[in-house]
């Protein structure tokens, strides 16, 4: 089987199997760079653009739908992991559907919004190229595409500075999680060069700080159809 194949059903099975014990982890607040950084640094990201819609591509158990919510977005989210999808329907706040990426690539979603956000929800690589491919035909005139995603010189740790694949861990969480998913790892040079690849121009790149080490503690990049 091709690896990036193999490697995208991958993610897709951790992320299954480890639905229940991430869902407890997310709503208790037990991710620090979470609770101290990144989930405010997304919603004032989504926020500044003011959207009415927005699409949630990768939304997990549905944290960010109700937050933006909340703020009177009407939201759609979409994700490949069924026991995500039933935490996220369980909890309302949303709309939610199974669908996958490849599915989003190949026009599943008939829709426009006015904001598309993929909050730490590309791990891939070829699944990630399609989805992106997808973007602009479901923006609307106005629209923008929000990414949240591990900065690459905080996350590339002690090995090369270059693509590829990386094994996952779960390092700092508890025994509950098991087979931790690959993710594929970009430079910032690559994820620039993929917007601009896919028909998307770089409107803005923010790096949100942690407050203690005063380090990256994610990147974000706001796009929009060149």
């Amino acid at each position: 089987m091709d690896i990036d194949l193999n490697n995208d059903q991958r993610i897709i099975d951790s992320w299954q199997a480890n639905a229940t014990p991430w869902t407890q982890a997310v709503r208790a607040h037990q991710i620090e760079s979470r609770r101290l950084v990144t989930d405010q640094a997304i919603i004032d990201a989504i926020l500044s653009h003011a959207p009415g819609t927005a699409i949630d591509i990768g939304c997990g158990e549905g944290w960010l739908a109700r937050a933006l919510g909340r703020a009177g977005v009407r939201v759609l989210g979409l994700d490949a992991v069924p026991a995500l999808i039933e935490q996220a329907t369980e909890a309302g706040g949303g709309e939610f559907r199974v669908t996958s990426y490849q599915e989003i690539a190949a026009g599943a979603i008939p829709l426009r919004a006015d904001l598309l956000v993929c909050n730490f929800s590309l791990l891939g690589r070829e699944s990630v190229d399609g989805l992106l491919r997808a973007v602009p035909g479901l923006l609307t005139a106005r629209g923008a595409l929000v990414i949240q995603t591990l900065h690459p010189l905080m996350a590339c740790g002690h090995l090369p500075y270059r693509d590829g694949w990386r094994e996952g861990s779960w390092q700092g969480f508890d025994s509950a999680f098991s087979d931790p998913a690959p993710w594929y790892f970009r430079t910032l040079e690559s994820w620039v060069a993929l917007l601009l690849a896919h028909g998307l121009k770089l409107l803005e790149m923010r790096e949100p700080l942690h407050p203690d080490s005063a380090r990256p503690a994610s990147v974000i990049f706001i796009a929009a159809p060149a």
